[in-house]
Order: C-alpha cells, then structure tokens, then sequence
C-alpha cells in the first residue's frame, strides 16, 4: 500500500486493520498494576479506622504506586505487540431470542495493552507516585485529621485510571471513567468544610454526567450495531476488526451508527473540559494543590483525549465528527487563553491554562495527528504537573497566598530558589520557547494542521500560543523576579477555616533582597527535601520528555496497534510553521518581560486607560469575568431549571398530593365527621332521619329513572 494511498484513507482505518492483527495473551502479573493502588485503598481505610494520626497512609500510597510504575515499566520493556490478559471473569451472557436467532454480550475484566496504554500508563504511574511524595509533605497539618481519607482518594483515582486506560472493552472502560469522576469529586470537595470546596465538588460532578451520559449512550449504540464493546480478541470479533472488516455496512446503518462519534465526543468533552463542559475544571482548584497537579492537570482530564484516540476508528464513522473536535479544541484553546490572561490566582491560571492545552490536544486528534495529540499529552503531563506543584509549594509557604499581585522576587528569598527555577523550566515548556517539550509537541500539531489545509484554525491556534506565552512569563515575571515583596495569605495552604491556624499579617513589604524584618509574625516558610525533590525529578521529566516521549512512542511504533499514527508525514509539514511558533512564543515573552517585570505600572496603567475608554472597558471586564460565561449557565440554564423543579414540587405538594393523596384519604373522613351529629341517641331524630332517607331516595328515582315515575304515581296516588 503506497503512503499516497494510506493518507487518504486515514489513520482510524489504519488502526482498524492493525488491531485486527494477532492479539497475544500477555503475564498475569500486570493485574499488580490494578491491584496495588486497590490494596493501598484497603490500607489506607484501616488507617483511619484505627485513628492512625502518622504518614503511614502517604508511605503505603508512594510505595504502591512505586511498584505498579516499576511493574508497568517491566510491561513496556517486553512489549512486542498488542496483548490481551484476563484477570477476573465478568459479564458473559448467552441467549436465544424467540425467533431462534443466538446473542451474547461479552465485557471481561481484562486488560488491552498496545501502545497507546502503555505511553498512558507511564506517566500516569510515575506522576502519581512522585506527587503522592510530594503531597506526603504538602498535607502535613492533616495527619491527625484527614490525612488518610486524602490518600485513600489518592488510590481510589489511580485504581479507576488505571482501569480506564487498561480496560480491552468499553464497559470496562466505563467503570474507569465514572471512577475517576467519582474520585475527582471526591478530592475537589477534600476541604467539606469550606461551602466554595463543596460547591466546586457538586459542579464538577453535575457537569461531568452530561457527559457521562452521552458516553454511555454511545456504548449503547456500538453494541446495538455492532454486536460488541470489546476493542480486539483473538476470535477476530472485536469492534476494530469489524470496523477493518466492513461487515457493518450491510447489517447497520442509519442515525444510530452516525450518532456514534457524536455522543463519544460529548463524553471527551465532558472529562477534558471542552466548550461547552469547561467551566468545571477552573473551580476544581478548591481542592488541595496535589489533586491540581495529579488529576486535574496531568492524568484524568486527559482521559477523554484518551477516548478520541482509542475510538478514532469509530469517530471516522461520521465525516464532519473529527473536523467538529478540531474546531471546538481550536476554540477551547483561544477561549480559555484569553481567560488566563486576566486572571491573577496562580492556580486558576493554570487551570485555564490546562484547558486550553487540551485543546491543543483535541485539535490534534480532529486533524488526525493522534501521535502529536498524544506527544503533547506526554510532554503536558510533566510541565503543567510542574507548574502546579511550584504553585502549591508557595500556596503552602506563604499561608494560602496566590495572588500574583502580592507576591514578588521569589528567587531572591532564601530557600525558594528550586520553586523559582523549576518553575522557570515549567513556563519555558507551556509557552513552547525554541527547543522545549512544549515547543517540539505542540509543533506537532500545528505543523499537521496547515498540512491538512486549515489555515484559520492554524492562525487561531498560533494566536493563542502568543496568548499562553504571554500570560505564563507573566506570572513569573511577577512572583519569582522584581524585588522582594510579599502578603502572606489567611489560611494555611488552601485549608478551610476548621484547618485556619492564626490569621497572618497581612500587607507587609519586605525589604529587598534577602532580610524579611523580624517583626513579623508569620514568615513564609520554604519547601523542604519531600517537595523539592519531586520538583527537580518533575522538572527533569519536563526537560527531557521530548526525547523520552518520543522515544517511548517510537519504540512501539513497531507494533501491530498504530493507534498513534501521524496522518500526514513530516516531509508534508510545511517547514516554517515551527520557526513562526518559536517567535511568536519569544514575542510573548517579551511583552510579557516589558508589562510585568521591567515596567510594572505600564501595565496597571494599560489597564486603567482600557477601562477609562466606554469603547474599550468590555474586553478587560469581560476576560476578568470569564466572558460571564458562568453568569450565562446561571441565567439560561440552572436559573430555568431552579424555577421549573419548584414548581413542579410546588404543583406535586398542593395539587397532586393535596387533592388525589390527602384529598382522596380524607374524603371517607369528611363524609363519617358529617354524619356524626345524626347519631345523638334521640328516637325521633332518627324517625325523622329515615323519613327524610326514604324521601330522599324516591327523589333520586325520580330523578334519575323517570321510566318509574307512572309506578310510583300509581303507587302512592290513585292506587292506594
């Protein structure tokens, strides 16, 4: 086959016919992959329950997930093609349907392991591992209170990721996915005590079963057509081979097949909040600054990158699917740029920040490029884990503070100079300077999608790298350069009041330099050896995850599952996308370096003169305030919703309850009270009562049966 001829049909059909080569049965002991984070779980629960108050939960989380990282290692160093291995029995159901004809549904619990699980489950391991070391020293001040519940959702997340990423069938698949969403709200909402923690808990997950919901959809709908929700199997049954195979065609079709990507997209945009499932992620900062850096940044949100990537087949099955992911990715990434840029929470900078790389992400699955989608998803991992782990590591020092406006000159304040450094490397990869991770990976993508002939999706995508290199240096430029200046915060590390432990002293400006007066009564205090460590391993990871990852992904590019297929060859890249990425992200940092660093009050004064002007004051207001897109659902949507319940609670209570309920109940009630004066005891009130009884019934006979009438005439008149 000519690459003329593979470029045209596309890398899902590649995939397709590769998957539907031999699938080899693979060890047994890759289950201690799934086991060790269920058997944390298990321990980190009797540590609570026997009151525990040490880090004994933190050291039974790394050391697990330190071995399922060197068990998945051990996988990967054998790995020669896609494998199948069975662990437990699950569903496998036979049956025969009345008109003779036999069905089956077949979902095991098992693994499928190619390629694409194995770059997953790497970095998901290896991070986790490190940032459950770094969170053992983070949540400290929790040891007698929470610690091991933290940690315990620690290894709930990492068990459902792990079977997410590893499942060989949807169903599988599914439970990974509801998992992670369950241990996500879990975690968002760590701090219950604190109503914004809960709130953001609750948002998260509401917004998450929208697209749950199309997922499982979606799943319904590939086993209605196709008889099927395992991936591949030796028998050749499995949903790519069929999909190589073409069989479908002559037995489904029609909406139910067509709808397919559709609602498979909706799911990825739920989990990897995209436009219009976004604006869960910015709030899911409320929980603690390792939960930021493990699932909210690096792992489950891209679990619906993941999604596209192992279904790209299936999203082949519609022609406008993957050019609707590239398009809204696009404008995801653009959106959630200009948001970032007006933010001042160093977290919920990189929140958006995350989100907008996602859509990065997501435009290289829709051109497909799954190989850079998932290059980028690598080399993001290690970065964006950097950068909210430095963000934690002054969010912890400087009592909870993450105002970059309060906060300056960190690499000149003693003990800080790792967290300013490391955080140094971390902007450098995001904003895709010349030669880092970030650069090589998003070039990626860009390069593939001026290759596929989408100009203004590729201007948009380079005008938002301009954006992200300018909102990273300028937070740098702000808390790590300039002179020494800060505010500490009022709580200690993000905790909620039940964790306050003595209002700090708020608007101190410290000398330059080094000597914070001694006056003061609350210091910022300096990570120690557990979070620097992590740090500089991370920052390591981050610098040399551009030859890692590709090596990583090219080492398996040999095998039969080329999930991870580039549709289009270098050699078609036009060769000046790269040099106009490397600029435009120098030009943003320049500009960055001019308003934050060299003349500060430049940009306070830009902003004052955009503000001043009637023409101009919308667009700050606006990227201050997200675009109001939160207003926007408040107002359309939660509002409407709100009203609507109460009044069908409001119409359940009064009407339906009230009048068919109650009303019915009390009915024999009523009548018996009405009836009760009549039995006083006295003879003639009920001679009376029977005369007017009798009476009233030949009233009714009267009056109801007038055929009758003649008779009782007869009866009572002329025959007497």
């Amino acid at each position: 086959m000519t690459e003329a001829v593979q470029l045209s049909l596309g890398s899902g059909w590649l995939a397709a016919v590769d998957a539907a080569r031999s699938v080899i049965a693979g060890p047994s002991w890759a289950g201690w992959i799934l086991w060790l984070p269920l058997i944390s779980l298990v321990l980190c629960g009797v540590c609570a329950a026997l009151k525990i108050h040490t880090k004994l939960p933190a050291w039974i989380t790394v050391g697990s997930l330190a071995i399922s990282f060197v068990v998945i290692v051990a996988l990967y160093m054998s790995y020669r093609q896609p494998m199948e291995i069975p662990l437990l029995d699950w569903f496998n159901l036979n049956w025969r349907s009345n008109d003779g004809q036999a069905g089956s549904f077949v979902a095991g619990f098992a693994f499928y392991v190619d390629k694409l699980t194995l770059l997953w489950m790497l970095f998901v391991t290896g991070l986790g591992t490190l940032i459950a070391l770094y969170a053992s020293e983070y949540m400290e001040p929790d040891v007698k209170r929470g610690y091991a519940r933290f940690f315990a959702g620690i290894s709930v997340f990492l068990f459902a990721m792990s079977c997410l990423v590893l499942a060989d069938n949807l169903v599988m698949l599914y439970l990974g996915w509801e998992g992670v969403g369950f241990a996500s709200y879990w975690l968002i909402g760590y701090y219950y005590t604190r109503p914004s923690a809960v709130a953001a808990a609750k948002k998260a997950f509401i917004v998450n079963r929208i697209g749950d919901l199309g997922l499982a959809l979606g799943i319904w709908l590939i086993y209605y057509n196709f008889g099927t929700v395992e991936y591949a199997n030796a028998q050749g049954t499995g949903l790519f081979q069929i999909l190589a195979s073409g069989s479908y065609k002559h037995e489904a079709g029609g909406w139910s097949i067509q709808a397919i990507p559709f609602l498979l997209m909706l799911g990825a945009f739920g989990k990897s909040a995209q436009i219009p499932l976004y604006v869960w992620l910015p709030d899911a900062m409320e929980g603690p600054t390792p939960v930021s850096a493990l699932i909210h940044a690096a792992t489950m949100v891209t679990a619906g990158v993941y999604l596209l990537a192992r279904m790209l087949p299936v999203m082949e099955l519609h022609p406008a699917a993957l050019p609707t992911v590239a398009w809204i990715g696009g404008l995801t990434a653009l959106l959630a740029a200009t948001i970032g840029m007006a933010q001042y929470d160093i977290k919920r900078i990189w929140a958006y920040s995350t989100v907008s790389q996602l859509g990065f992400m997501f435009v290289g699955v829709g051109v497909l490029t799954t190989y850079g989608a998932a290059f980028h998803v690598f080399t993001h991992a290690f970065f964006k884990a950097v950068l909210f782990l430095t963000g934690g590591a002054v969010m912890h020092g400087f009592a909870g503070q993450l105002d970059i406006r309060k906060i300056s000159g960190l690499r000149h304040m003693p003990g800080w100079q790792i967290t300013a450094w490391t955080m140094l490397v971390g902007c450098l990869c995001l904003a895709g300077f010349p030669l880092s991770s970030g650069f090589f990976s998003k070039d990626e993508i860009l390069a593939q999608v001026f290759a596929v002939h989408r100009p203004w999706l590729g201007f948009m995508l380079l005008f938002t790298a301009l954006l992200t290199a300018y909102y990273t240096f300028r937070v740098w430029f702000r808390v790590c350069a300039g002179p020494v200046s800060y505010e500490m915060g009022e709580e200690h590390h993000g905790h909620g009041d039940d964790h306050h432990h003595g209002k700090a002293d708020t608007g101190h400006k410290a000398p330059p330099r080094h000597a914070p007066p001694a006056h003061v009564a609350h210091q910022p205090h300096p990570p120690r050896f557990a979070i620097n460590f992590v740090l500089v391993v991370i920052t390591v990871g981050a610098i040399i995850s551009t030859f890692s990852g590709s090596w990583v992904m090219d080492k398996v590019s040999h095998s039969s599952a080329a999930v991870l297929h580039a549709a289009d060859s270098h050699e078609h890249h036009p060769g000046w996308v790269p040099w106009l990425a490397g600029t435009i992200a120098v030009a943003g940092i320049v500009v960055a370096w001019h308003f934050h660093l060299a003349s500060r009050k430049s940009a306070d004064a830009l902003r004052a003169r955009l503000l001043a002007n009637p023409l101009t004051r919308w667009l700050p207001t606006a990227m201050e305030n997200k675009w109001y897109v939160d207003e926007f659902y408040e107002w359309m949507i939660v509002t409407p919703l709100w009203i609507f319940a109460h009044a069908l609670y409001l119409f359940d209570r009064y009407v339906i309850d009230l009048l068919f309920v109650d009303g019915v109940a009390r009915l024999p009630k009523w009548m018996g009270r009405s009836f009760q004066p009549l039995q006083n005891g006295v003879l003639q009130s009920y001679a009376v009562l029977m005369a007017g009884g009798v009476g009233l019934a030949i009233l009714l006979v009267v009056v109801l049966m007038p055929h009758l009438r003649p008779w009782l005439i007869g009866f009572f008149g002329g025959g007497g």
